[in-house]
Formats: structure tokens, sequence, C-alpha cells
């Protein structure tokens, strides 16, 4: 066994037990084994049982994301500091200086992709079951050869097996003209959910401050590269794959929507989206810069005290005669 292969047999016999008891399930519910809409079920199951365990990430992700967006100003301050200058020396200090605000202030600029890097084992690892299914192997775990093989059968609509591409549909027979469809229709339905999801964040989470900074030129580019990504590997995923990456889109879709329109960025126009609403409904506390002291009827009397003026020691001899002057 490879090296690839030894990381990914934990995750593969993982997503195996998973689709084997949401299959179990709805088996016993009374659906078809054998039905495409059974395994196409099983697979959404996957998918919310590795969201909800990639939701402290997702959460981790959103801090740092903000963190990254409150350090805007200072990482431009940075830029312009050495903007124009091309030498090793220049260059190298302003790495450093970028560095050392990262770790300061606990960020991360590659916080957006974590929850992406981290799905790509699963991913990968249900391509490999997928394919293992087709020839009617049984898996490394709960995967055995009936189920593989009614896996490997099942249909969307009856007629897009699940192990199909459009680049498989492409090179086979004529006939499969609807495997090339339902997987053309996929793509775009992928693409277009990560453009939304990545347009939530670009024109309505950043402040005007942020716009104006190197933040939002990585996030206006991720904008466009990352449904580039999805529109060219989608095309070579078994339709399986690409139901579980269309559906794991959808919940990031979802996801992000309800974050940006509870918890937005400060100064964004989610956030004066958010404070109209609340405004609305009478909810919004009014902002104000006086302080308010408590009303009172008391007087209270400060009394100026001076200070008691120290005594100087005297000998025995001076302090009898004072004694004597007194008494006399």
């Amino acid at each position: 066994m490879d090296i690839i292969g030894t990381i990914l047999w934990p995750i593969k016999w993982a997503i195996e037990l998973i689709l084997v008891s949401f299959h179990w399930l709805f088996t016993t519910m009374g659906l078809d084994p054998a039905a495409g809409g059974t395994w196409v079920l099983a697979i959404v199951g996957l998918v919310v049982v590795v969201r909800a365990a990639l939701i402290p990430v997702f959460v981790r992700q959103i801090k740092s994301q903000r963190k990254m967006l409150e350090i805007a100003p200072e990482l431009k301050k940075i830029q312009d500091k050495y903007k124009g200058k091309k030498d090793q020396f220049s260059r190298e200090a302003m790495s450093r200086e970028t560095m050392e605000l990262y770790r300061r202030t606990g960020s991360n600029p590659l916080s957006s992709c974590l929850p992406l890097l981290l799905q790509m084992p699963i991913f990968f690892g249900l391509f490999s079951v997928l394919s293992e299914a087709q020839k009617g192997n049984a898996g490394i775990g709960p995967m055995n050869a009936e189920l593989a093989t009614q896996f490997a059968n099942a249909s969307l609509f009856g007629i897009a097996p699940l192990h199909e591409s459009f680049q498989g549909g492409a090179s086979a027979d004529p006939a499969n003209v609807a495997v090339m469809v339902i997987a053309l229709t996929m793509v775009v339905l992928m693409t277009a959910s990560q453009f939304i999801t990545q347009l939530q964040i670009v024109s309505k989470n950043m402040s005007e401050e942020t716009k104006a900074s190197p933040a939002f030129r990585q996030q206006r580019i991720l904008l466009y590269i990352l449904p580039l990504v999805f529109a060219f590997s989608g095309f070579t995923f078994p339709l399986g794959v690409m139901f579980y990456w269309l559906v794991s889109n959808f919940w990031t879709m979802g996801q992000q929507f309800i974050v940006i329109r509870n918890m937005p960025t400060p100064g964004s126009q989610a956030a004066k989206d958010r404070e109209e609403r609340l405004a609305r409904r009478g909810r919004l506390l009014p902002k104000t810069d006086e302080v308010i002291l408590p009303k009172t009827d008391e007087v209270i009397e400060v009394q100026d005290t001076k200070p008691a003026q120290r005594q100087q020691p005297v000998s025995k001899t001076r302090a009898k005669k004072q004694a004597g002057k007194k008494n006399s």
C-alpha cells in the first residue's frame, strides 16, 4: 500500500461506515436498497456528518477572517512602507513584519481555505470507494460485495449511474448523453454556489477600509479562481462525488448567509443592513457618547483641612523653662 493509500485507508473506512449506516436507515424506512435515491440520501447523510464535524473549524475560520479584516489597515501600512522597494533587504523586512503582525494578532491568511482543504481527503476517499464499487469489489470496511454492487449500479433518475462522470459519458456510448447533461448541470450548480458564497463575503461582509486593502484583492481573486477549480475538476469526478460536493456547497452557502446576516463584520454593508433591521423592530440600542450621572439630593461637604505643623524637638532644660512660663 502506497503513502496515499495509507492516509486514505481510515477515511475510506469511515466513509463506508457512514454510507452503509444511512443506507440501512433509509432501507429500514422502506426505500429500495438498490435505488439511486436511497444512495443519494446516504451521501446527503455523509455531508451532514462531515460538515457538522467541521463546525468548530468553521467557527475558527470566521474568527480568523475577522482578525484578517481588522488588521487590514495595519497590513496596508506595512506594504505602503516598502512600496517601490525591490531590494532583497526590503522584501525580507516586509515579509518579517507581515509575519510578526500575523503572529501577534493570531490571524491566518489561509484560514478561508481550511474547511475546503480538510474536505479534500473526503472527496478522494469517496472517489476511491466509488471506483472500487464500480468493479464490484468489496470495500475495506462495512461495504461488502453486495452493497458495493448496489452502489455502483445505483442511478440518478434511473438513467445516470453514480460511478459515471462527464468525461466517462463523453467517451462511452452516445446513449450516455443523459450522464453528460446531468453532470454538466451539477457542474454549473457547483460553480454558481461557490461563486455566490464568495460574493457574499466580498460584496456584503467587508468594510470600506478592508476594500482598500490587499486582503480585498485576495478575496477578489478567490471569487473567480475557486469557481473555476470546481468547474474544471467537476468534469472528471463521478456523479456520486459531485453530488457530495454540490450538497456541501449548498451547506456552505447557507451557513455563510446565516453568519453574515447575524454576525456581520463591523463597518460592512451587512452590518448596516442588520442595524436597519434592528431599528425597524425597535431593538437597536441608541448610540451615545455622553456619560449620564445618577441624580441625587444629597449635598456632600468637602472640608479643607490644613496639614498639621510638625513639632520640633526641644531639650529638657528648654522644656522646663517653657513649662515654668506657662505656670506663671
